[in-house]
């Protein structure tokens, strides 16, 4: 089954570029941590609050707390595609690193994943 790929983009034929299950989960999970709740019409929940890590006090504690808000988001808005099994979050000056470890429902194996945003 082929999916679109994200971010939108065409292929190398000038068309809508598509990708494979796996790799449209891990688009999915990406979708969900880097979009702040509120910003998508009609979908005032949909995201996670991920990104004010990197302007709040980097702490033990906030990372926790964090860790547990964007675990919660992932299960909520991805149910029915991945189970989330661990989120990692650390902040160090303006990089934020994500780890989800997850599996695609329908699939035994286990995936990581790792994302970086840079706030400058």
């Amino acid at each position: 089954m082929t999916e679109l790929d994200y971010p939108y983009h065409f292929d190398s034929r000038g068309r809508t570029a598509t990708t494979d299950e796996d790799e449209h989960v891990r688009d999915l999970i990406e979708q969900v941590l880097f979009t702040a709740p509120g910003e998508r019409v009609n979908r005032p929940t949909f995201g996670s609050p991920v990104m004010q890590l990197v302007f709040g006090a980097a702490s033990e504690e906030v990372a926790t707390a964090t860790q547990f808000l964007v675990q919660g988001a992932l299960q909520q808005w991805l149910a029915d595609r991945a189970k989330i099994e661990a989120v990692g979050v650390t902040a160090e000056d303006s990089t934020l690193t994500v780890t989800i470890e997850y599996r695609v429902l329908g699939d035994d194996q286990s995936r990581t994943t790792q994302f970086s945003r840079s706030i400058a």
